[in-house]
């Protein structure tokens, strides 16, 4: 009869006495809060996390470094201030249509003064080579920095009539930092710079321009390991002076007129664990007691230039130039 007829293959389901089939804690896990909203800066597929990274890159003036080590400097101000420093640069590209002012005419002329291939290109070929980065039609291209290794800075000492002065960084991730580092080296008669090839700031075009032109003149090493680096300079006669706020000696009780070589950690984190074991002294900058730190270049600059006093007045020569220059 119509209506009472089943549709083949169906199958009444009857309610089951007793305990049923829990969901599993899904529903009360679903229920639970997943804590406050992140930041859109800080969602990686969010359009203002884009934006944000667009703006560092244009800020530390450079695109990602290339797989041989080269990067690319891209913006008018960024390029000039390269340029003006005498950053070394293989080609200047130009983007095709680009509206000329003061900057990007000085940028050629000083690129022509260098020798620099000054190269037109399209502006989608210049997209393409920024990964799309705010540009402004011009991008310095700037080979891998030729770092030497702690060898020849201990070299580079002992060929001179100083005694050595050495600075090495330890946790340092900010190229700012770097570049001024390598000048207040520079600038004090220091031998050279070392950093660590893992988990540190590199000599980009970013630590070129704070370096002021420096990083050409004096050596900088890449150490595998910073702590068998440290040992080498003590094997060849050199103090390790670590610096930290709770150091047990101060930079008014040092003696700096022997080898020496000042390691500086960074702000926040300061000196790792075993770099610190492996100084000889861990020392202090005295400083008025509610001031925390300095920042990691500002506290290297005071010392060396300390140190570079107390050479000068004990009468031993100090470098007027940078070691290996002529």
């Amino acid at each position: 009869m119509a209506g009472n007829s089943k549709p083949r293959g169906a199958v009444r389901k009857t309610a089951r006495k007793g305990s049923s089939q829990g969901s599993g804690g899904q529903v009360r896990r679903g229920l639970r809060g997943k804590g406050p909203t992140p930041k859109a800066e800080d969602r990686v597929y969010h359009v203002a996390h884009k934006k944000a990274q667009k703006a560092k890159r244009r800020e530390s003036g450079k695109h990602d470094r290339f797989a041989d080590g080269s990067e690319l400097v891209v913006g008018r101000n960024p390029v000039v201030e390269c340029l003006r420093a005498k950053v070394p640069g293989t080609a200047l590209y130009v983007a095709l249509g680009t509206e000329n002012d003061d900057r990007l005419t000085e940028a050629v002329r000083l690129a022509g003064d260098r020798g620099i291939v000054v190269q037109e290109v399209p502006r989608l070929e210049l997209d393409r080579m920024t990964g799309n980065t705010m540009h402004q039609g011009i991008g310095l291209h700037i080979p891998p920095f030729p770092y030497q290794e702690v060898r020849d800075v201990i070299n580079a000492a002992q060929n001179s009539s100083t005694p050595g002065l050495v600075v090495c960084l330890d946790n340092i991730t900010d190229p700012r930092n770097l570049g001024a580092v390598i000048r207040s080296t520079a600038a004090f008669g220091g031998h050279g710079v070392v950093i660590p090839e893992r988990r540190s700031a590199s000599v980009t075009g970013v630590a070129w321009r704070t370096s002021a032109g420096t990083a050409a003149r004096l050596p900088v090493a890449r150490a595998t390991n910073m702590v068998r680096a440290l040992k080498e300079f003590q094997q060849a006669g050199y103090q390790v002076v670590g610096l930290d706020a709770g150091g047990d000696h101060t930079l008014d009780t040092y003696d700096a007129t022997t080898p020496v070589v000042v390691v500086v950690g960074s702000e926040g984190k300061g000196l790792s664990r075993l770099v610190s074991e492996t100084c000889d002294t861990i020392m202090a900058i005295p400083m008025a007691s509610w001031v925390e730190s300095l920042n990691a270049s500002v506290a290297a600059g005071v010392v060396l230039s300390e140190f570079s006093r107390q050479r000068r007045v004990a009468g031993v020569p100090s470098g007027t130039r940078a070691p290996g220059v002529k």
